[in-house]
């Protein structure tokens, strides 16, 4: 007999699958261009165990001691996803478990990333976060800064920069996010063109459950949803 608590996940799940592809067919493009991130930061571990017997096997993560704890616990299978800020005293724990890192937010962490890449032997995938409405809040490179780091960051060789993250600003007026999704993706073009052909940064880590469908029409490629898929659970 399934649980109450599966039941509730598969039905938001359901939901949520059923708004990315009415969101991929309005903006005219394929379901498989866009990859759904559960983010599981404040989920129960029998949450997110049900989430995975569900087929989920893209989780997101924003606090590194849970990500590495949650990767022992759970499924080899399961791509991690890094998406909270990360402190550079911890790159050498998460890089052994770590799928993709989506918060690379300065160029000291990107150098301790290559250091530690080196001395692990493995090269990790990584997209840089850029504060594109320059909230003082929010982490990220400023897009000036980025430009200007850009050509040392390319000389990397221990490093996969595969594309560009933001996070838009909380307001009750989800069309406010649309500006700063459009700005990131104008910004990656800036990059492509200032790399002359080096460099094509296919992804764009944008949109989470308020705003994912906008994300989704201005290019987003991964989407982090959290709140949306727990709805209706609650904690013992």
């Amino acid at each position: 007999m399934i649980s109450s608590t599966t039941q509730i996940l598969s039905d938001n799940l359901q939901r949520i699958r059923e708004r990315i592809e009415a969101a991929c067919a309005r903006a005219g493009r394929s379901r498989n261009e866009v990859t759904l991130i559960a983010v599981t930061k404040y989920a129960e571990l029998d949450w997110v165990r049900a989430l995975i017997d569900l087929g989920m096997t893209e989780l997101g993560e924003s606090r590194p001691q849970q990500l590495v704890s949650r990767a022992a616990e759970l499924p080899a299978h399961i791509h991690w996803h890094m998406i909270g800020h990360l402190q550079r005293n911890k790159v050498d724990t998460i890089l052994p478990v770590v799928s993709r890192i989506h918060s690379v937010d300065s160029v000291r962490l990107v150098e301790a990333i290559q250091k530690s890449a080196r001395k692990l032997g493995v090269r990790p995938r990584v997209l840089l976060e850029v504060n594109v409405s320059g909230e003082q809040s929010k982490d990220g490179f400023d897009p000036t800064e980025l430009m200007s780091a850009w050509p040392m960051i390319q000389t990397l060789d221990s490093i996969a920069v595969e594309g560009l993250m933001t996070m838009a600003p909380l307001n009750e007026q989800v069309e406010s996010a649309r500006p700063v999704f459009q700005e990131l993706a104008r910004f990656r073009n800036q990059l492509i063109e200032a790399s002359e052909g080096l460099a094509n940064l296919p992804d764009l880590s944008m949109g989470m459950s308020g705003d994912f469908e906008i994300g989704i029409d201005e290019g987003a490629t991964l989407i982090r949803v959290g709140s949306s898929l727990f709805e209706g659970l609650s904690r013992e």
